[in-house]
């Protein structure tokens, strides 16, 4: 694997999808108002890529994602006063709170399947996912968002050959 079969950097915040819940009428509705705004982020930067390439065909074989979510560090993180804009020694280095990475990985793949990148989410046999702040790995961005990357976990005939 040198070279992941797709690669991608989408900016927004990124939503978690997982809970639902119903109303008074009985209609169920995302529990969070990130997922939609987020799953269109990712769909609109594959679509964008994959505008490029005329010979695409979602992938319906073994892949690997890898996807490190850059998430907005909390203003609590930032001194005050004269020292606005610094991070507080006490700032934690990794996002531990919500939202969920397994949630955030969901909303992604789904997003992923509906540009056409996967045929299926469920080929995705292998995940890894991490959340971080601005800046401060080697996939973080500067604002929030992601850096996602798809890997082929066979080889293809062609380069068998």
């Amino acid at each position: 694997m040198t070279q992941p079969a797709f690669h991608i950097t989408v900016h927004g915040t990124p939503g978690p999808q997982g809970s639902k819940t119903r109303n008074a009428a009985g209609a169920m509705y995302e529990s969070s108002a990130k997922v939609k705004p987020w799953r269109e982020a990712v769909k609109s930067a594959a679509l964008d890529a994959l505008a490029y390439d005329e010979t695409w065909r979602p992938l319906d074989e073994p892949v690997r994602l890898d996807v490190t979510f850059t998430l907005r560090r909390p203003r609590h993180h930032q001194g005050t006063g004269r020292n606005a804009g610094v991070l507080k020694p006490s700032a934690p280095s990794h996002p531990t709170g919500k939202p969920d990475l397994d949630k955030l990985v969901r909303s992604t793949q789904d997003a992923l399947k509906d540009a056409g990148v996967l045929l299926d989410d469920s080929c995705v046999t292998a995940v890894f996912a991490a959340k971080a702040y601005p800046l401060t790995g080697s996939d973080a961005l500067s604002h929030p968002g992601a850096v996602i990357r798809v890997w082929r976990l066979k080889v293809p005939k062609e380069a068998a050959s």
